[in-house]
């Protein structure tokens, strides 16, 4: 759990980067109630650093005009944080060159205590992250102007080619970037479909600033949206298989797949669809606990094919 100080800290960087913030907009950053926010507040002002409250509707808290602390006030969490984003910076593929990340490192040293450089220098030498690297170098420009119009809220527009389709010209309102296995996608709202769609980026080229704005909708989730298009894409075999066991069990070895399951009396019941009975097969038997194969037929032809291959050639 986060400590009250890290917080405390935490309200000090949000003022200091973004002027006047209000005590919910404060509130909803640190994960904590309106009163929490008013301790945080005071327990500022203990410590010398004065704060000014304004009343009303479009009041809140800054602090005073002319302030500033020294950059770079970094507690123990907060350094694990950037070392392990430094690591995770280098699997995506984001940056051009490891110089690039040793450039970032050496800046950040500059201006930390001893202890907090060694952590620093411990975590980048002897941690790792097997993270799934981007499968495309050629679309970081436009992931960093994507991001940059969700986050403007500026609609553009590109052209995109699907798999085995004609390109197409497209206008789109970007609400979110997400990373998902290996791949980056843009959500938004499409106005060629008249609807929410998700975009690989690697399948996008031409990317253009338009000049409209859009209001994102509010608590728009972006990684939920494209997670549950890609569990509700339409398949070609209907499939529906019982595991005997619970679900923290069965979550273990669905790498994200979670919401696919459902509880039912003597286990848990997948209810999905594939285009592969193969596939789907090979992956089934991988599963450490009984299950029950409830449709279609045919998959559970495919898993006996599997297992007599298994055995032929274990043999």
């Amino acid at each position: 759990m986060t400590k009250p100080v890290t917080r405390v800290l935490a309200l000090l960087e949000l003022l200091q980067s973004n002027g006047q913030m209000s005590g919910p907009e404060l509130a909803q950053r640190l994960n904590v109630d309106t009163r929490t926010v008013r301790r945080y507040v005071a327990a500022l002002e203990e410590l010398g650093i004065p704060v000014t409250t304004e009343q009303g509707r479009y009041g809140g808290y800054r602090l005073v005009a002319g302030f500033k602390l020294p950059p770079m006030m970094f507690t123990q969490e907060e350094t694990l944080a950037i070392s392990m984003g430094l690591l995770a910076v280098g699997q995506l593929g984001l940056a051009e060159t490891e110089p690039s990340i040793a450039s970032v490192q050496a800046k950040l040293e500059r201006v930390m205590p001893d202890n907090l450089k060694r952590r620093v220098r411990a975590i980048s030498n002897s941690a790792s992250l097997v993270l799934p690297a981007a499968r495309s170098s050629r679309d970081k420009e436009e992931l960093l102007l994507l991001t940059d119009a969700a986050h403007a809220q500026q609609r553009v527009s590109f052209t995109y080619q699907a798999d085995r389709a004609q390109p197409i010209e497209r206008e789109v309102d970007p609400y979110g970037i997400v990373f998902r296995r290996g791949h980056w996608y843009l959500v938004g709202w499409c106005h060629l479909r008249k609807d929410m769609r998700s975009f690989r980026l690697d399948r996008l080229s031409g990317v253009k600033l338009l000049p409209h704005s859009f209001l994102r909708p509010q608590d728009f989730d972006a990684a939920a949206y494209l997670h549950q298009s890609i569990m509700n894409v339409p398949r070609q075999h209907p499939v529906k298989v019982v595991l005997h066991t619970d679900v923290s069990t069965a979550s273990q070895y669905l790498h994200g797949l979670e919401g696919l399951l459902q509880h039912v009396d003597d286990g848990v019941l997948i209810d999905t669809s594939t285009d592969s009975l193969e596939w789907f097969a090979r992956w089934l038997v991988q599963m450490p606990c009984r299950m029950t194969i409830v449709e279609p037929q045919a998959l559970k032809e495919a898993v006996l094919t599997h297992l007599n291959h298994v055995r032929e050639n274990f043999c």
